[in-house]
């Protein structure tokens, strides 16, 4: 009787020692799988973040390849050279930039920021107490928080 006893004990042992094995190599696959999830979801995160970069930078090549039309059709509107048809193309240009995001700033008057404007002139006056932005020459455009172009002024120092 002793003998069955042994051998009964042997197996429950056996058994015991197999469930821990098998709850360690569950446990080991299961670390597996979250990484491996965990890995995805950050790669489809990582490659979402990269295709709407990607596109931002597609729509800013062709905002900055158009600046130089906007710069014609502003300089036609100020002439009065702009009407009828062209004057129809010209505004639904104006409105097709304006709805991709595209930005235009640049006031004669305001303080002069060395990361949006583009000094070409310098002159001083006791009439401003900062450098400020006197004259708009060529104005500049955002796309989105980017500076496509900045705007080309004349700074105005004070003495």
């Amino acid at each position: 009787m002793s003998e069955a006893t042994d051998s009964v004990t042997t197996e429950e042992v056996v058994d015991l020692q197999g469930t821990d094995e098998v709850q360690d190599d569950l446990t080991v696959l299961t670390a597996d799988l979250q990484r491996l999830q965990a890995e995805y979801a950050n790669y489809r995160k990582r490659v979402d973040r990269d295709r709407l970069l990607t596109q931002e930078m597609a729509i800013a090549a062709v905002l900055t390849e158009l600046l130089p039309v906007l710069d014609d059709i502003a300089r036609a509107s100020e002439h009065g050279q702009l009407d009828g048809g062209f004057k129809a193309v010209a505004d639904q240009i104006t409105n097709t930039v304006t709805k991709l995001g595209l930005t235009k700033f640049g006031e004669a008057g305001s303080a002069f920021d060395p990361q949006i404007h583009e000094a070409l002139m310098h002159d001083t006056s006791s009439e401003v107490t900062v450098p400020t932005a006197s004259a708009i020459l060529q104005p500049g455009y955002k796309f989105k928080d980017r500076v496509l172009r900045p705007a080309r002024v004349s700074v105005t120092d004070p003495d």
